[in-house]
């Protein structure tokens, strides 16, 4: 009987031993979306597509590190559109919940929030979403596309298809003032005379032209002037718009541009912000023709994102994290870029042997690629990734047609030096 018990006392501890271990071998992962606010309708996908790539490698066996094997364990947090609560956020996660990466941010001023709190503790972000450049910092790994990935290769297509009038409207942030900035300065590097860009010019005092562009705030709804004037400028025919308006701000500006009649023949539209899961929530039947420029559509004909789409679509069916909307699901470039961020953290990690930041960040910057929906997408040592650019026309069920395909774009975020010696030396 002793011998008995002693052999149950040592199988329980056994036991026990494995259930701590296997408790042991999982890894926190931050996800920092907002998933209230006016910014909810781009970011909850995000958030749903992370969870997607981590209950991937999940099932096919986790990240190995060494003989070991560490499943993902996601911690969700909501930046509810609030850019101070971002940085809150983002310190509870690194200090409390002690994360080894955070996927996470939409818009510029978010992630500016939580710069300073990666930089302070150390941690490693991962930024998926078009930005304007102008930033490198060792803690943030930008797949996002930075300007040269997609403004203007969009504004080299409507130049090219004779576009001479380009009026420049956003959301009134660091992202949309800073890309038409750079836009302004392209565009007068190409020819393009300055009463020939519309939405208007801020300067200094010493004249200097600091802004460009017409800008509405966050949740902004009435566009009933600012598409009269673009209806006014469009006139001559030759004209178009740069559209950086973020969020459901652009369900508004759409609808008042259908209701005045300009259709993509008159004055197309070329949007910055807005993909398949945006479209969702708009008339698309009056948006055919428009156009958007991203480093991935839902509509590229390869084996890698045929497959993608059928193993997001069979998770769809059966997963069961709360809040995911299953229903009319689109994929779009920021959740793809999201979702290739996840895979190139974790073959970085795997390559380094260890979820260490310094460790996996060096190896990422030795240049870690994978092979995503959207084509090879490879990390540079500047921290932003090379990847394929298309410019897309919109179809009547939210899907784009692929026009013009541009392969293996390096990332360069700094660009705004690089136009104003060029703008100099013309003078």
């Amino acid at each position: 009987m002793k011998k008995y018990f002693l052999l149950l006392t040592t199988c329980a501890a056994t036991l026990a031993g494995s259930l701590v271990a296997h408790a042991a071998d999982t890894i926190k992962v931050g996800i920092l979306h907002s998933l209230s606010g006016t910014m909810a309708i781009s970011e909850t996908s995000l958030r749903d597509v992370l969870l997607f790539a981590f209950d991937e490698i999940n099932q096919a066996g986790g990240i190995k590190i060494g003989d070991k094997s560490y499943m993902i364990e996601p911690v969700i947090v909501d930046g509810a559109s609030n850019w101070p609560l971002f940085a809150e956020k983002a310190k509870q996660l690194l200090e409390e919940d002690k994360v080894a990466v955070v996927f996470g941010c939409w818009t510029s001023v978010s992630r500016k929030s939580v710069l300073p709190v990666f930089e302070k503790d150390n941690g490693m972000l991962f930024y998926p979403v078009q930005y304007e450049g102008e930033e490198l910092s060792k803690n943030i790994f930008y797949t996002a596309e930075a300007v040269n990935q997609q403004a203007t290769p969009a504004v080299d297509y409507l130049l090219a298809h004779g576009k001479k009038k380009f009026y420049l409207i956003g959301t009134d942030y660091v992202y949309p003032q800073t890309t038409n900035l750079i836009l302004y300065k392209y565009l007068l590097l190409h020819g393009i005379k300055l009463e020939d860009i519309g939405g208007g010019l801020r300067k200094d005092d010493s004249g200097k032209v600091i802004s460009a562009g017409k800008y509405t705030p966050f949740g902004h709804t009435d566009y009933q002037q600012i598409v009269s004037e673009i209806k006014q400028f469009a006139a001559s025919g030759d004209a178009c718009v740069i559209n950086t308006i973020n969020g459901d701000s652009n369900v508004p500006f759409f609808k008042e541009v259908a209701a005045a009649g300009l259709t993509p023949a008159d004055c197309p539209v070329v949007s910055f912000s807005l993909a398949e899961d945006e479209l969702r929530a708009l008339p698309t039947k009056d948006l055919v023709g428009e156009l958007g420029c991203w480093t991935y559509f839902m509509s590229i004909n390869s084996s890698g994102n045929k497959g993608f789409l059928k193993r997001w679509n069979n998770w769809l069916e059966t997963e069961n994290h709360p809040g995911v909307v299953k229903e009319k699901r689109a994929v779009d470039s920021p959740m793809v870029l999201s979702y290739d961020g996840v895979y190139l953290w974790k073959a970085a990690a795997e390559k380094a042997g260890s979820f260490d930041v310094d460790k996996v960040r060096e190896t990422l910057e030795a240049g870690v690629s994978f092979d995503g929906p959207g084509g090879k997408i490879t990390m540079q040592k500047n921290h932003h990734a090379t990847k394929n650019v298309y410019i897309g026309e919109t179809r009547a069920n939210g899907q784009f047609k692929i026009l013009k395909s541009y392969d293996g774009i390096e990332g360069e975020p700094f660009l705004l030096k690089g136009l104003d010696d060029k703008l100099a030396s013309m003078k």
